[in-house]
Formats: C-alpha cells, structure tokens, sequence
C-alpha cells in the first residue's frame, strides 16, 4: 500500500480527487475483469488521494467527507468511482458505509483507534449477509463462529464491520474485526457474469475476538439510516449508468452513425433516463443526511430513487444495446464490460417491498403529494 497523502483540506478536494481515481479506474478496469480480480492499485489510489481517510469526521482528523450539508460532495465521489469502476464504487461504498456507522455507535476510544485506522490507509468494508446455517455468533468467550457471504473485498478488507448474534437472546450486534489481507476469503463460488473484480465472495471469521462492540443491540437496523442508506449504492449505480451511457455515445460519433433520427431519439431518451436518476439520488441525499422529515417519509424517498435509478439503468442499457447493436456484446469493445457490471449491480435485494412499501407510506400520508418530501 501506498503511503497516504495529506488528506483533502475539504470536501470539494475529494471531488477533485475522486475524479483523479476515476480516470486510472476506468482506464484499468477491463484488465481487473477476472474471475478472483480486485481493483487492487485503485484502492492503493483512493488511500493515496486521501479518500479512504476523507470520511472521518473533521475533528477525528478526517476531511468529514458525507457530513457536509445535503452530502452532496459524497454523492458526486460516489458516482465518479462508480463512474472509474462498478467494482471499486461497490468497495468503496462499503468503506464509506462503515465509517459512517462508526462515527453514529461507536464509543469515543474505539471512534478513535477506528478512525486512526482509515486514516492509516486500512480498508473497511460492512458484511450483514450469511447464510441460513453458519450464520455469525459471538460466544460467551468473546470469539466469534461462523461465516458472512457475499462479502465484496473478501480477503482485501482488512477492517470488517459485521453483525452477530450475542449470547442469550441472539440480537444482532455490530462488531470491527481486524483481518489480515489475503486470509479466510473463498471467492470460488463468485463466478457472476459481471463485478468480477469486487472480490466478493465467503469470509469464516471463526475463532476471532471482535476489536470493537459497535452501539446495542438491533443498532445495525435502525431507521432510517438502514434503508436510508441505500442512496449512496445508488450514487455508485449512477455513475455506471453515466458509463454506459458515454460508451454508447463515443460509439456513434466514432462510427458517424450519429445523423440517423432513430439513434439521436434513442440517445434522447437515454439521457433522460439518466439526468432523471441523477436528480433522485440528489433529492435522497439531501433528505438523508438533514433529517428533516419522518424516518418513514425518508426510507420512502429513497426506495423510490433505487428503484428510480434500477429502472434507468435497464433502460440506457436496453437502448444502448439496441443502438451500438452486436458489436456492443463482443469482448473489446467498451460497452461489453460496463454493461455486464451494471446489469449485475443493479441486482439490489428485496425491490418489490422497498417498492410496495414507498407506496404504501404515500397513501397513508395527509395532505397533498407535492408536500411529502418537503420539511414541516
């Protein structure tokens, strides 16, 4: 790894830098798209550039990078290393994700030793999943038994925040373990036909003792910060979108075909798809990080902008298909790739209740639409 910069004086800087990564990202991505792979020189980048520190608070020595009013400096860094790599965006998004529920539960001497950490260069990373037999449990002795799955930076990360049942009553806790690079990842069974580089795969974290008890228990839950947070991977699927989007683009002025009415009205209607999902992850963002609004007014909005931003990825890639035709499926050309990423990451759990339960908030609200998302 290499030494971090100073890190960015302020939020606008992760921009700048943000923009940086992305274009290396961008330009070494096919080369990382293996099975096994991992954007490995791009998170040597983020550190380098002082975003895996930038997260932290101001005053734990960090650039508060998602604290800034209406969060719109993390939402332009999510799309832009979304916008490098849908891999490195997934990796990165988690990093961000796990330092922001540090500073919301952590105790101040382990807010400290964590911070320390990012700003050190480690990588985080949030593993929930795991399956129905296996699943985590911390015992009585402190050490932890089972497995967490589809754990993306299996074997890179190397500061996990995952939940476990305690003892007893078996409620989830969040805990930090600290992993070694390289140990208790098995990525054999992540053979997807796209994310082939986010290292996701089975991590067993048998036998370890957690570095930190995050919050009580249930914390890892809360609203509207659980559901809520669903806009930052959305962010990410945005700048994947923007990806195809300019792949597809570059390819009709590259091949002239760019006279033919069909393909200018199928360019149109993809750029509205596009400009739509950027103004619904804008709106969540703001809604998210003020707390403006009622908890499930919050988790409402940001249902629909996944959903909103889903919807716009199946259509620019369904109409860039379409446009760049056969060419666009043979391995080389620059939309085969970016179109096997997103179309995978668009793949989000639960869609149909985060859609039926937006729905449902909205008709069980008083007063005109217009006023749902506005502060009382």
């Amino acid at each position: 790894m290499r030494d971090p910069w100073i890190l960015p004086g302020s939020t606008r800087d992760c921009v700048a830098a943000a923009r940086r990564v992305s274009a290396l990202a961008a330009a070494r991505a096919d080369a990382q798209d293996h099975d096994d792979g991992f954007p490995a020189e791009d998170t040597d980048e983020l550190a380098h550039e002082g975003l895996l520190a930038a997260p932290v608070p101001v005053e734990e020595g960090g650039a508060g990078l998602g604290q800034e009013p209406g969060a719109a400096d993390l939402a332009e860094v999510l799309r832009l290393v979304g916008l490098g790599s849908l891999a490195l965006g997934r990796v990165y998004e988690g990093h961000v994700n796990a330092l922001q529920l540090v500073a919301r539960y952590a105790a101040p001497a382990e807010r400290r030793a964590l911070f320390a950490d990012a700003r050190a260069g480690h990588l985080f990373g949030v593993w929930n999943t795991e399956p129905p037999t296996a699943g985590l449990t911390l015992g009585a002795g402190g050490r932890l038994s089972g497995v967490k799955t589809f754990a993306s930076g299996a074997g890179r990360v190397t500061r996990a925040l995952v939940t476990a049942r305690r003892p007893g009553d078996g409620r989830p806790l969040m805990l930090v373990v600290a992993l070694e690079p390289g140990t208790r990842a098995d990525l054999s069974a992540w053979r997807a036909q796209g994310m082939r580089a986010s290292a996701t795969g089975t991590v067993d974290l048998t036998g370890l003792a957690p570095e930190a008890v995050l919050g009580g228990p249930d914390d890892y839950h809360r609203q509207p910060h659980f559901s809520g947070g669903a806009w930052r991977f959305a962010a990410v699927q945005l700048g994947g979108i923007e990806a195809v989007f300019e792949a597809w683009r570059g390819h009709l002025a590259r091949t002239g075909r760019g006279d033919d009415p069909h393909q200018l009205a199928r360019l149109g209607e993809g750029a509205i798809a596009l400009e739509g999902a950027r103004l619904f992850v804008s709106r969540a963002a703001v809604l998210v990080s003020e707390e403006a609004l009622a908890v499930e007014r919050v988790v409402a909005f940001v249902d629909l902008t996944r959903l909103a931003v889903e919807r716009a990825g199946l259509e620019v890639l369904g109409l860039a298909q379409r446009s760049v035709g056969l060419q666009g499926f043979l391995r080389g050309h620059p939309l085969e790739r970016l179109s096997r990423d997103l179309a995978t990451y668009l793949r989000q759990p639960a869609p149909d209740r985060a859609l039926t339960g937006a729905a449902a908030t909205i008709l069980a609200a008083d007063g005109p639409v217009a006023a749902l998302w506005e502060p009382r």
